[in-house]
């Protein structure tokens, strides 16, 4: 059993930042891509960005230059930090663990940038 826990959301005022983090536990293969989706209320789930465990990354184009990814191999853990933060990040991030045709998901973190 996989288990993924997000962690790091609240309220942020636009031009701010933040970091959220995952925690992965249980069972999985080495061979694998952690990372982060979001889902804005009544649209459809987006790509935030993606890690290999050889530090490979893939970034959507509307988080590209603004938000990093990286990951702790050692400890399963994939932070994300969030730099000039717009109010069209407003979203539920999810985590993401993807191995061979698998993918699990986290319960999600609210982020919500408002002034």
């Amino acid at each position: 059993q996989v288990q993924l826990v997000e962690s790091g959301g609240g309220l942020v005022q636009p031009g701010g930042s933040l970091r959220l983090s995952c925690a992965a536990s249980g069972t999985f293969s080495s061979i694998n891509v952690m990372g982060w989706y979001r889902q804005a209320p009544g649209k459809e789930r987006e790509l935030v960005a993606t890690i290999s465990r050889d530090g490979s990354t893939v970034y959507g184009d509307s988080v590209r230059g603004r938000f990093t990814i990286s990951r702790d191999n050692a400890k399963n853990t994939v932070p994300l930090q969030m730099n000039s933060l717009k109010p069209e990040d407003t979203a539920v991030y999810y985590c993401i663990l993807r191995t061979g045709s698998r993918a699990y998901w986290g319960q999600g973190t609210q982020v919500i940038v408002s002034s």
